[in-house]
């Protein structure tokens, strides 16, 4: 089987995200700070738009706060931070932001490449599109919804890389992981995920992507990556309520 939806997908990122970084490196300060805002108030509008997907806020609350408490026990912002500083090391890619602003910096807001590959792979990874396309990519070939996605991701990733830097690039490889395995898996997906688990799934990326949009805006800075195991947790609190329902 090949996930064409998602190469497809995986290309497009690399492509917008390499001239958002060529294009980046020649824009003056001033100008990519414009930027990061406008990108940061269009994430907040999509965030509140995918959390209206919820069927049940508690859900929601419960995989936030199970998620959040599971992320920080594990520590999963930091180890995301390892591994982009590894990806920076190891490709010699230079943060076009060094020196300005740090993740762990409250007070100004983070663009530096651990912070661009976590903000770009949640943007590119979180809603519906991604698992519905996915899954109909596996079972019947059809990777018109991808396709779609892609187009998007593609704009979305040169937006990014102008202003976050080469790290978006990279996020390709979460797409490709992700996407990959819910498209090779995509039987399985289709008969454990429902409408239901997708939805709250997808309300929970929207309050993550929420988080992003403030810290992108310089409001405050949220462990955003510490909140990831949410998005899995969601599903899960919804089969255990189906089962008490039962």
């Amino acid at each position: 089987m090949v996930a064409t939806g998602t190469v497809i997908n995986v290309l497009a990122v690399l492509l917008g995200g390499t001239l958002g970084t060529l294009l980046g490196n020649r824009l003056p300060e001033r100008m990519r700070e414009t930027i990061m805002h406008a990108l940061g108030l269009l994430t907040i509008v999509i965030g509140f738009q995918l959390s209206l997907e919820t069927a049940n806020i508690l859900i929601v609350l419960g995989s936030l706060l199970l998620g959040g408490l599971l992320g920080e026990v594990l520590r999963i912002e930091r180890a995301v931070d390892q591994v982009g500083r590894w990806l920076e090391r190891r490709t010699g890619a230079e943060d076009p932001s060094e020196g300005e602003a740090r993740p762990d910096d409250a007070s100004r807001g983070a663009t530096t490449f651990s912070y661009a590959f976590l903000t770009a792979s949640l943007v590119f990874c979180v809603g519906p599109m991604t698992i519905m396309g996915s899954i109909q990519d596996g079972l019947t070939g059809d990777y018109t919804l991808l396709a779609v996605k892609s187009t998007m991701d593609g704009f979305a990733s040169l937006a990014f890389a102008s202003t976050l830097g080469p790290g978006v690039i990279f996020s390709a490889l979460t797409v490709l992981v992700y996407q990959g395995t819910l498209t090779l898996g995509a039987g399985w997906a289709e008969a454990v995920l429902t409408d239901p688990m997708v939805a709250e799934m997808t309300a929970t990326g929207g309050v993550l992507m929420l988080a992003l949009g403030l810290g992108m805006l310089q409001i405050k800075k949220i462990r955003t990556g510490n909140l990831l195991p949410a998005i899995a947790i969601a599903p899960v609190i919804v089969a255990v309520a189906n089962w008490l329902a039962a």
